[in-house]
């Protein structure tokens, strides 16, 4: 039985792609136990998310896509930790937008199973709000963490560069939807759902074409 409980923390800061810049609340997840600890998403805030990691030890600072918001805080937590930052090769170029000549330390590959106090994470490579974009699915703990590929009512906007909706949809549907119903989904800004709410909108989605 895994001994591995999820942490949230909500923080604030401002979105910025295409010229257009928008404040946002981001979801900042601490998957781990009393002694290790992973974060998904290092957003806008490395002193609170190293607060919230306390005295553990970091295993790695796992980023579910490169859009500024999702990745602002991931060199100085990683500098203040010593922890890795782990970003899909797909996304590299959207990382250099926020941090320019600089490069994450390991890449994330579809398959791929993360580990933290004695719990899995595998990693599921789902473009399409941008190319490199990942869920980290925790069947011991009923638990996906979507990123912005899938909120609570539908896919991740796909109407700026480096999106595309078709290839959401796909993601959507043979990555996400295939999970237990039960499964919560736990996303990169506001509320949680489960796999089974969103399922039966998916039709309702495609033919919105958002």
């Amino acid at each position: 039985m895994t001994t591995a409980r999820i942490e949230h923390l909500v923080t604030s800061g401002v979105f910025a792609l295409d010229g257009g810049v928008w404040e946002v609340e981001n979801n900042v997840w601490l998957v781990g136990d009393d002694h290790e600890v992973l974060v998904i998403d290092a957003a806008h805030d490395a002193a609170a998310i190293e607060r919230a990691v306390g005295g553990r030890r970091l295993v790695a600072i796992v980023c579910t896509h490169a859009h500024n918001d999702h990745i602002d805080a991931a060199p100085e937590l990683a500098g203040r930790t010593g922890a890795p930052v782990l970003l899909h090769a797909d996304d590299r170029e959207l990382w250099q937008q926020t941090h320019p000549g600089t490069v994450p330390n390991g890449e994330l590959t579809d398959g791929q199973e993360l580990s933290v106090a004695g719990t899995g994470l595998a990693v599921l490579h789902t473009p399409g709000h941008s190319p490199g974009g990942v869920c980290l699915y925790a069947p011991a703990l009923g638990t996906v963490f979507t990123g912005d590929t899938l909120f609570q009512g539908g896919p991740g906007a796909t109407g700026r560069s480096f999106s595309d909706f078709p290839t959401i949809v796909g993601s959507i549907r043979d990555r996400l939807l295939t999970l237990p119903p039960e499964t919560v989904v736990r996303t990169g800004h506001g509320d949680t759902t489960t796999i089974g709410a969103e399922a039966p909108a998916l039709a309702d989605w495609i033919a919105r074409g958002h």
